[in-house]
């Protein structure tokens, strides 16, 4: 059952709402005299705010609240105000009605939750409302103070009650039940080791410091052992900037390329070209395809020697795992210097950069430390280019200057050194490889489809195509349980794509409850709502 909860404030809504207050107080409660076309128009109506659940269009529970004098019950109850305790403001809660189908407390408390939520931000902190005789059991758990005496005709009996503020959520806490820690299956941010989260927090030494010199130092040679490259610069900013600055030697180069793009970074990698304005020929291939030998081998023929390929390791918009051996054969036969961005397999995958020329990467994704730094890994040493590049963007001062050629965040560079000081990668990636082939097993069994072959996979990154559903709101639906997917980037909105990912500290945390929902709302596809 997948249910939504919102004020009314569509017509066909408060329309249901005039059928439900009928079957509820003239059918089920004698209240209000019969009416031929079994509508019940409230006498407040125009002045109440309405608060309803809703199981897909179908009006299953609603509430009224009003806070203009007089209320109902003023009318019922003369010298209200007598029988109440001080408050600042008053607001009457009514008309509570639930479908006999939706009776648990479900529904109950998500219609309490939204009244908590309105008397908050309207400042009210007491509220009245007539029980009915019926259901007292129900209002005195709820918190509900009985005052005065019976109202209303001997057929439909009313206590008068107030419930304080304090009450209502004392009551919310007893019916809801306590949620689980939100688990995140994001490509970023990624969920971090505590270690990580107190070395952020720690006081960071100043980055011109002797000991934030040697930090840095760790760090490097930390990643460059991690994947086999001599040279590594670290920088604050993300994977655009790392490209960026790769896009930037590529322009001192003066040598035509080949860009190599079958998703959404490889476009993006076309981009920086373009904006750099490189010389380069394109090679685009359709999202979610594996890169084909043969055509891949025909574009790299057309470089001259002495050039360059660019390409992206694991493209994170498929899932797709390009082959990194094929890319580095083709590069050294063709005589290319070879680029890649692997901003998303650095940390989740095995990744040997030997024969890579230029490389891009990232503090958060696959290091499971927290994001804010870029990473430019390379073989060969750089000079500065003062009349080519722009200073941010010039990989050779980094180098000439020993990584620190302009302010840096000490306290990032900590975090992430705390993060590889606690890696231990062949675990890591055993566990996320068992982690992603369980996922996908159990999603193909829900019928859900994979993107990307499961021979060139990132077993890090899983990418449904929806047929039927929409991603943004089973996106929702998931986040209410507690439970982060991404489908909120424009290029997955585009194509109604939902994407998991298991790039954090505990890659397989929080994976059997996401996918007992992702198999609730496989059958029947049509049930998720927003």
């Amino acid at each position: 059952m997948a249910l939504t909860f919102t004020v009314a404030d569509q017509a066909w809504q408060l329309e249901a709402i005039h059928r439900l207050n009928y079957r509820t107080f003239v059918e089920e409660i004698p209240q209000h005299p019969v009416s031929p076309d079994r509508r019940l128009v409230d006498r407040f109506h125009h002045e109440n705010t309405y608060l309803i659940c809703l199981d897909g269009r179908r009006l299953v529970g609603m509430v009224a609240l009003r806070a203009r004098r007089p209320f109902s019950l003023d009318l019922k109850l003369p010298e209200l105000d007598g029988y109440l305790p001080p408050a600042r403001s008053l607001v009457e809660v009514r008309l509570l009605s639930i479908e006999p189908g939706y009776l648990g407390r479900r529904v109950l408390a998500g219609l309490l939750r939204l009244v908590l939520e309105q008397v908050r931000a309207a400042g009210h902190d007491l509220g009245v409302f007539s029980a009915t005789t019926r259901q007292l059991a129900l209002y005195n758990h709820l918190g509900g103070v009985p005052f005065g005496p019976l109202v209303g005709p001997p057929e439909a009996r009313f206590q008068p009650m107030y419930l304080p503020v304090p009450a209502l959520e004392a009551a919310l806490a007893r019916l809801l039940p306590v949620r689980p820690e939100p688990a995140s299956f994001l490509p970023g941010p990624v969920t971090v080791d505590p270690a990580v989260q107190a070395a952020l927090a720690a006081a960071p030494p100043s980055h011109r410091s002797a000991a934030f010199d040697t930090l840095l130092d760790q760090v490097r040679l930390r990643l460059s052992r991690l994947v086999e490259a001599p040279r590594v610069q670290v920088l604050v900013g993300s994977g655009t900037l790392a490209n960026d600055l790769i896009a930037g030697q590529l322009a001192l180069l003066e040598r035509r390329g080949l860009v190599v793009a079958n998703g959404e970074f490889g476009e993006r990698l076309l981009d920086h070209a373009r904006r750099f304005g490189l010389s380069f020929d394109a090679l685009c291939q359709p999202w979610g395809t594996v890169l084909a030998d043969r055509e891949l081998a025909a574009a790299a023929a057309r470089v001259a020697p002495g050039g360059w390929l660019w390409a992206v390791h694991c493209e994170t918009s498929t899932g797709v795992l390009n082959d990194l051996p094929q890319l580095k054969q083709l590069a050294a036969s063709a005589g290319l210097r070879l680029c890649l961005d692997a901003v998303s397999s650095i940390g989740t995958v095995p990744v040997d950069l030997r024969g890579v020329w230029l490389a891009s990467g990232v503090s958060g994704k696959g290091l499971a430390a927290c994001p804010g730094l870029a990473m430019v890994f390379h073989h060969h040493q750089v000079q500065p280019a003062p009349s080519g590049l722009p200073r941010y963007l010039d990989l050779g001062l980094y180098d000439q200057a020993h990584g620190v050629p302009f302010t840096h965040s000490a306290s990032l560079v900590a975090a992430l050194d705390a993060a590889l000081a606690g890696l231990d990668a062949p675990a890591r990636f055993a566990a996320i490889a068992a982690a992603g082939a369980s996922a996908r097993e159990q999603l193909e069994r829900q019928g859900w489809r994979v993107l990307a072959p499961p021979q060139h996979a990132s077993p890090a990154v899983l990418t449904l195509p929806l047929e039927g559903d929409s991603s943004s709101r089973l996106g929702r639906r998931l986040e209410r349980a507690g439970l982060l997917v991404s489908y909120r980037s424009e290029y997955l909105l585009r194509r109604n794509w939902l994407q998991i990912c298991l790039m954090g500290a505990e890659p397989g945390r929080g994976i059997e409850r996401l996918l007992a929902e992702l198999g609730r709302a496989a059958a029947p596809r049509e049930t998720v709502t927003a």
